[in-house]
């Protein structure tokens, strides 16, 4: 049997016997009750009834003599009347006496008394009739003779139930009392068999749980306070005791396997702390850093005093950190813990992530700071983790791979670039730099030359700019790109002139271009211009032209006397010598025609075919540079501004592909280049415009359309809508005009007749250059007989 079944069974045992002992006490006591109220609502009454009675006949007998010595009939006659409702209320006594008789003897002794009282009342009747008769004597007589007969014989009566009353009151009591004592005697052999049997029951309720339980609580209080889990808890019996105690068993066994595992991690902590790289610390309320952190923590922030004081003392105050960067960081520390985890995620931005800091060494390092939350069960964030690590190795390691990353771009871009063009283009940056250079000395000693040299600073940077993205040179006009907007916020607000920041800007420039040449001549090893060297000292000729030239020349020493050969191999000679050292335009603008597909690209546009028409000239090497920087503004800013993206153009029925053609003619004592693009041409209203917005012109001034179209070329004039790196600010056709004008020649603008459409007029640039540099490319005596074939 098992324990539960046996405690059961002796539940339910209990539980039987102590209804029996109440149901037995009940009914004792219903019957005790019923006594009691036998007692005291019959017996008791009755006998105080029967007492009541005995005054009431006595009442009845005086009011008789009363009516029997009345002085006349009529007060005798009132008094007989009275007597009248006494003999109802006897009479009702005596039924309500029958009806708590108990006894045959007291229903026998009450039936004599009502007959008695019968006649008690018919002698009083017979007196009053006598004394309203006005027979005194007979009335008296009456009386005496039988009314006092009857009142002693009714008093006998009453008094005998009097009697029988008192003696089954006592009956009554001493039954009742009898009852008592049975019941209190039955109750308590049952109290004392009850308090047995639970104490039996108790005792094996001890002995079956009670004992078990407590030898467990035991062996935990002692695995409490010895931590050894070892301990268990013999099993004796395979009941539900038995089961509870394996399981308390088998729970010490777990918690013993956990806590050896906790043990374990907890020294693989602490192993970690020791010898891990990192700094490790935990930060509780008030930003304080808790005893547990990392050894590595001591060597990093170089002190040993580090727990109990605040992450401030310890790292952040000798960070770079700002006093606002630091007030919001300890805020935000405050804020987290305590908090719900909710909060870290709103102010973890507020928590550095790398700073430099400079400790008791004096050693600056550059630390990565990583913050994270330890939350509690119910998600309030308890403490915040900080990972410190020295990452000024990786940062320098970083910058020197960048530099290096950044040398071998550079690398590539150079090997793009033709030595000769490459040489070409960091001889005329270098003579801008210089340029630039004199002119920042004399604007910064002489106020009152800012202004111009402003718009001379701007159109060099911008040249340089514009030559190095056509040469592929991204970082120099990336560096000249900045330098060009400070020129141009010089040209809003010349106020703002800083002349050791303007240095700085064009030193920064310089440095670029020096590494550029350094990797061309160092690391390329491309030092000088090349096999062709410098137009100065050095001409490039054709190996089959010098063929040529000796084998005429040795003709004519055979032949001398034909004077027309010798003429004409003397002019052959000639031209070929005009010839040396001059360049096709096609040459000239080769580098600058081949950078328009990646310009087109960034754009989003496709890039436009360039046709070349160079009219059978050459030009000489003093003026390719200066064409060279004039066609790389236009060709940009007609891709730019002039030609429409392949949407735009299909729209207006144009080839998705644009078209810029360019020609070179030599007549009437000039070289005159003409370029003309397919694009949407000049919008005149918006050049009339801008002009007037920045004062060029008066607003009631009446320009024709070709007086219109000159006024781009005036300083900073530009239509376009957003700066971009491209076309500059204004700036382009301003250094166009420069650069034409400094080797003796113009530009100008021509309208073209008709093709206009929404407000934008077709256009061709116009350049002319002095005839001194531009050699026809065939002799005369080849032009001639060309021109006779």
């Amino acid at each position: 049997m098992t324990v539960r079944l046996r405690i059961t069974l002796l539940i339910v045992l209990t539980f039987l016997a102590l209804c029996a002992i109440g149901g037995y006490a009940l009914y004792q006591s219903s019957r005790s009750a019923q006594q009691v109220k036998a007692v005291t609502e019959g017996v008791v009454p009755s006998t105080i009834q029967s007492v009541e009675m005995m005054g009431q006949l006595k009442d009845v007998h005086i009011a008789t003599m009363a009516m029997v010595s009345a002085p006349d009939e009529e007060s005798a006659k009132t008094t007989y009347e009275a007597l009248s409702s006494r003999k109802s209320e006897l009479k009702q006594a005596l039924a309500s006496q029958m009806r708590q008789a108990d006894s045959d003897a007291q229903r026998g002794l009450i039936k004599e008394a009502e007959m008695s009282l019968e006649n008690y009342f018919q002698a009083i009747d017979d007196t009053a009739k006598f004394k309203l008769a006005g027979q005194q004597e007979a009335a008296e007589a009456t009386m005496a003779a039988t009314v006092d007969q009857y009142l002693r014989e009714q008093g006998q009566m009453i008094e005998a139930v009097q009697v029988e009353k008192r003696r089954g009151k006592d009956q009554a009591i001493a039954s009742l009392n009898a009852n008592l004592t049975q019941t209190t005697t039955t109750l308590s052999a049952i109290t004392v068999l009850a308090v047995l049997a639970m104490g039996g029951i108790g005792l094996l309720l001890y002995r079956q749980i009670v004992r078990p339980i407590g030898e467990m609580e035991r062996k935990m209080t002692e695995i409490a306070t010895s931590q050894d889990f070892s301990h268990r808890v013999p099993v004796a019996r395979m009941d539900e005791i038995g089961r509870s105690l394996t399981a308390f068993n088998l729970m010490v066994e777990k918690i013993q396997e956990s806590t050896e595992l906790v043990r374990r991690k907890t020294a693989d902590i602490q192993v970690m702390l020791h010898t891990i790289p990192q700094g490790i610390l935990t930060l509780q309320a008030g930003g304080v850093v808790h005893p547990e952190y990392s050894d590595h923590l001591a060597s990093i922030v170089e002190t040993r005093e580090i727990a109990g004081r605040s992450v401030g003392d310890v790292l952040l105050n000798h960070t770079d950190l700002g006093a606002d960067a630091l007030a919001q960081a300890t805020t935000a520390i405050d804020a987290c813990i305590g908090e719900d985890e909710m909060n870290f995620e709103f102010n973890a931005h507020l928590l550095p992530g790398e700073v430099s800091a400079r400790f008791a060494g004096g050693e600056s390092k550059v630390l990565d700071l990583t913050w994270s939350p330890i939350a509690s069960a119910d998600g309030s964030i308890e403490r915040l983790m900080l990972c410190v690590r020295d990452v000024t190795e990786l940062r320098e390691l970083a910058r020197a791979a960048q530099a290096q990353k950044q040398e071998l771009a550079m690398i590539g871009e150079v090997l793009a670039v033709q030595q000769e063009k490459f040489h070409d283009f960091v001889d005329s940056s270098a003579s801008f730099v210089l340029h630039n250079q004199r002119l920042l000395d004399d604007a910064t000693a002489d106020a009152t030359a800012r202004a111009g040299a402003v718009a001379e600073l701007f159109r060099n940077m911008h040249t340089i700019k514009g030559n190095a993205r056509t040469y592929g040179l991204l970082q120099l006009a990336d560096v000249a790109h900045a330098a060009e907007q400070r020129y141009d916020a010089l040209r809003q607000e010349l106020s703002g002139w800083d002349g050791a920041a303007l240095g700085a800007e064009l030193q920064a420039v310089r440095a670029s271009l020096e590494t550029y040449a350094h990797i061309n001549d160092t690391k390329l090893g491309r030092k000088g211009p090349g096999r062709r060297g410098s137009v100065e000292k050095y001409l490039m000729v054709p190996r089959e032209r010098i063929d040529e030239l000796l084998h005429a020349a040795g003709s004519a020493l055979h032949d001398s006397s034909d004077l027309h050969a010798t003429r004409a191999l003397l002019e052959q000679v000639q031209h070929a010598l005009q010839l040396l050292g001059t360049h096709t335009l096609h040459d000239v603008l080769e580098t600058v025609v081949a950078s328009l597909p990646d310009l087109a690209q960034e754009l989003g546009k496709e890039a436009p075919r360039v046709v070349i028409t160079d009219g059978g000239v050459a030009l000489r090497a003093q003026v390719t540079d200066v064409l060279r920087n004039t066609f790389m503004h236009l060709l940009r800013n007609a891709l730019d501004h002039g030609i429409e993206a392949a949407q735009e153009r299909a729209a207006h029925g144009k080839p998705s592909q644009g078209r810029i053609e360019i020609a070179l003619r030599q007549a009437a004592g000039q070289i005159t280049l003409r370029l003309s693009d397919d694009g949407r041409g000049l919008n005149l209203d918006r050049i009339r415009a801008k002009a007037i917005a920045s004062g060029l012109v008066p607003e009631d001034c009446a320009l024709a359309p070709a007086e219109t179209a000159q006024l781009i070329f005036a300083p900073g004039f530009s239509t376009a809508s957003e700066v971009t790196a491209i076309s500059g600010r204004g700036v382009g056709m301003d250094a166009v005009k420069a650069f034409i004008e400094s080797v003796g020649g113009s530009i100008g603008l021509e309208l073209l007749p008709g093709g206009a459409s929404a407000g934008h007029a077709p256009f061709q640039t116009v350049i002319h250059l002095p005839a001194q540099y531009g050699v026809a490319r065939r002799a005369p005596a080849e032009r001639a007989e060309k021109e006779a074939q």
